[in-house]
């Protein structure tokens, strides 16, 4: 099919379930919906004209809104417009497609970009036979979470299956990090149509300046996610049981005077309670983006200690903010944090002592210091969203002609 050439490249960005204009801290709000909105944003101002189509979760969502200039939100009505968990969006995904074929057969886009695997399985439904390439980034991969999370993994039998079709058919597949593209070869797809592309962070909102250590206050330890078992809070509150001079913030989940009805934190204050340290928890609920760098930047440590963790942004946040981290050896964090010149990376297991490593850092300012300066460097050298958006930018080249407003071919 030919088309018009444009002024200005057009993307289309698939995210069925993550909305660039979603507030954090839900079960199905994290990175995803970062990464969707921040690289959306960067393509925009290098000249791109961005459209991101998700799942209309609420009757009152107009069928359009503006990011910002040159990104549209476009909400897909695709099942009931009410939040659904993800794990119960594929029956809809053949819907979303069909809307998708509609609108890109009258205006096609010269690339789509989906995200997660049912937009990828979207994505190639609506792209059928119009010609449009499809680059997929899955940000997770069913093996690795039914891997680590056995038969509590509540994602559709199909996903595997899915996940690897949607491989096989799309025209490149953008990995976060390593430890992904082994995963992606062990399911048989083809190394040669995988670019690594990482994620990346704000430098100028995430800044050393953001906050203040208070002299004197306890030392602080600080860990952000998802209010999920997966991102090993558990852990951070056993580990302060062995740091007696300091203090643990939970930052995620829902607003504070909602957690006494979220079940993970009410099992995370249970640890608390057998570990002693009750009295030096704070769990903090949801944290809007503007509040974060404070948080971040007022910290001694952040830990992040994920069982498991696709990409991890919380890490390169804590590194912006020149605050050192200790994170498990899992995932995207291998890629992030240098163990020994950023941080510490430490085994996943349980048995390890966790608190020992806590300890021994906090008793050398030096050395946090020496970490905290090459997390920011680190940063700005590799990770921030304008590098990453030319990366993007890169690959969707690799398979389309698609061009700036400055007129030269991506």
């Amino acid at each position: 099919m030919s088309r018009t050439p444009h002024t200005a490249g057009r993307v289309a960005m698939v995210s069925e379930h993550a909305s660039p204009l979603a507030a954090l801290g839900g079960p199905d709000a994290g990175g995803q919906n970062v990464y969707v909105a921040q690289v959306a944003r960067q393509l925009a101002r290098k000249g791109y004209r961005v459209t991101v189509y998700t799942r209309r979760d609420s009757a009152g969502l107009p069928d359009r809104m503006t990011l910002i200039d040159g990104v549209q939100v476009v909400h897909v009505p695709a099942g009931p417009p009410a939040p659904v968990p993800k794990d119960e969006l594929l029956p809809h995904m053949a819907e979303f497609g069909e809307m998708l074929a509609r609108q890109w057969s009258l205006g096609p886009p010269d690339v789509v970009h989906s995200h997660f695997w049912m937009s990828g399985l979207a994505a190639l439904a609506g792209a059928r036979g119009l010609g449009i390439p499809v680059v997929q980034t899955y940000h997770a991969l069913g093996t690795v979470k039914k891997r680590y999370q056995g038969t509590a993994d509540t994602s559709p039998a199909e996903r595997l299956a899915i996940e690897e079709a949607v491989g096989h058919d799309c025209a490149r597949i953008i990995a976060t990090c390593s430890d992904e593209v082994a995963e992606l070869k062990a399911m048989g797809l083809p190394e040669d149509r995988i670019s690594i592309v990482p994620c990346g962070v704000d430098p100028d909102q995430f800044t050393p300046s953001a906050g203040t250590r208070l002299p004197g206050a306890r030392r602080r330890l600080l860990s952000v996610g998802r209010l999920v078992p997966r991102k090993g809070f558990d852990r951070a509150i056993r580990a302060l049981a062995g740091v007696p001079d300091a203090e643990l913030l939970i930052a995620g989940g829902p607003e504070a005077d909602l957690l006494g009805t979220e079940p993970e934190a009410a099992r995370l204050y249970a640890v608390a309670g057998e570990h002693g340290v009750a009295d030096r928890v704070t769990l903090l609920g949801g944290v809007g983006r503007a509040r974060m760098p404070r948080l971040m930047a007022g910290a001694d440590l952040v830990l992040s200690l994920p069982l498991y963790e696709p990409f991890g942004i919380v890490p390169l946040e804590a590194m912006a903010c020149a605050t050192p981290v200790v994170a498990t050896a899992v995932g995207g964090q291998l890629d992030t944090v240098v163990d020994g010149s950023t941080g510490v990376l430490v085994p996943a297991a349980d048995d390890y002592d966790l608190g020992a490593v806590v300890r021994c850092l906090l008793a050398d300012p030096d050395r946090l210091a020496r970490y905290g300066a090459a997390g920011r460097e680190r940063v700005l050298a590799h990770y921030t969203w304008d590098r990453v958006a030319d990366g993007v930018a890169g690959v969707y080249g690799e398979v389309s002609p698609i061009r700036s407003l400055s007129g030269v071919v991506r």
